[in-house]
């Protein structure tokens, strides 16, 4: 039959240790977690602050239901634009020290929509390897010249500065933070090079933003860049537990961006119990900067334990700690080893990451305990033995 494919490509996958599904979670998203009908502790999350549990989002979020209802009823050009969009849109401009802000549904839907909507053919696009598939996928839309230069290779960025033509519009895309490495990119020497040959900058905060930074406004901001870097975007919905995503620049952008981004023309608004707790775990995020101060300690402590056991965790000095394995399977293994033992440290595989640094993601959140880090290394020792032999 025509559609016999679909299981033969399920096949593959399985075949290439690449086969995925879902887990169920249970209840809160913690420093524990109920999965799959048991209680684990949990490395693998992006609640990096713990917000996602907070009393005042949840108390947020149900004020806003109480006096908005619960659907916004429409795109935001029709009908869909409410007060609570717009506040949130003052409150992530002040954040971020930019005159203004627009928020889009979802990180996916920011990226390719940004990119489509300021650079399209005859422009080009300098892209850093290693940035996510939201931003990857926004080059392929914008249909520019997409330059792929090696992660953060300055020299190989230059080079291809110089070869674009003179008369195109260049734009630098670049996480701050890398979702599966957790290294910085050399944000100064990137902005300086595109000043020297007059390109523009765009960055993705997404895994930055409310753990870097004065008050959590993200790696710019930390290095002093906000009037250098153009277009800032990043995600409601990792450190600030809540959910959604912004870019963060000019007034002139907000405006173009309201008029030719179709991935923000063409979908219902955010609700407002969903603005409602971005709005307050912003809040909080400048309120309680212990939180960020906890986060550090673990992220400190988890690595030095690790190091101690003999793992190599690349170059990260951040909350995310890449444990490469290698091969895919293999690292399916350890990560199921680990599971067995109450820790949920996710791997991840290709096409997430490039073919052969198949790795454990080991995420910290600021309400980890001490006894959570202690008994996950104990796991992680217990199971690297298991697998030396």
């Amino acid at each position: 039959m025509a559609v016999d494919f679909i299981q033969d490509e399920l096949e593959q996958l399985k075949r290439q240790g690449l086969y995925r599904k879902l887990r169920r979670v249970e209840g809160e998203q913690g420093a524990t977690l109920t999965l799959d009908g048991r209680e684990v502790l949990n490395f693998s999350s992006n609640n990096y602050l713990g917000l996602a549990n907070h009393p005042a989002l949840r108390e947020a979020a149900k004020e806003a239901i109480d006096r908005y209802g619960c659907g916004s009823g429409a795109s935001r050009l029709i009908s869909g634009n409410m007060t609570l969009h717009e506040e949130l849109e003052a409150k992530i401009a002040a954040l971020k020290g930019t005159e203004a802000a627009l928020v889009f549904n979802s990180g996916y839907q920011a990226n390719i929509g940004i990119l489509s909507s300021l650079v399209g053919e005859g422009d080009v696009i300098l892209s850093d390897s290693l940035n996510h598939a939201s931003i990857i996928d926004g080059c392929r839309l914008a249909r520019a010249k997409t330059v792929v230069y090696p992660h953060c290779d300055l020299q190989r960025l230059e080079d291809g500065l110089k070869k674009a033509p003179a008369q195109a519009r260049k734009l630098i895309v670049t996480e701050t933070l890398f979702s599966m490495d957790g290294d910085e990119a050399p944000l100064a020497e990137i902005v300086e090079l595109a000043e020297r040959y007059g390109a523009m900058v765009m960055v993705d905060e997404a895994h930055a933003t409310g753990v870097f930074g004065p008050n959590g406004a993200g790696v710019v901001a930390k290095l002093g860049l906000r009037k250098r870097v153009l277009f800032q975007m990043g995600t409601l919905g990792k450190a600030l537990g809540a959910f959604g995503a912004y870019v963060a620049g000019s007034q002139a952008l907000r405006e173009l961006l309201i008029n030719r981004c179709r991935s923000f023309i063409f979908t219902t608004s955010l609700p407002p119990a969903v603005l409602a707790m971005s709005s307050a775990a912003i809040d909080l995020s400048i309120k309680e900067p212990q939180r960020r101060l906890a986060l550090w300690h673990n992220c400190r402590a988890m690595k030095e334990g690790l190091k101690k056991l003999g793992f190599s965790l690349g170059e990260s000095e951040s909350q995310i700690l890449p444990l490469i394995i290698g091969d895919a399977q293999k690292c399916m293994d350890f990560s199921q080893r680990l599971l067995q033992k109450g820790v949920f440290a996710q791997g991840i595989r290709p096409p997430t990451v490039p073919p052969g640094t198949s790795r454990l993601r080991i995420t910290l959140m600021a309400t980890h305990t001490h006894e959570h880090l202690h008994r996950a290394l104990k796991a992680f020792e217990e199971v690297r033995e298991e697998f030396k032999g």
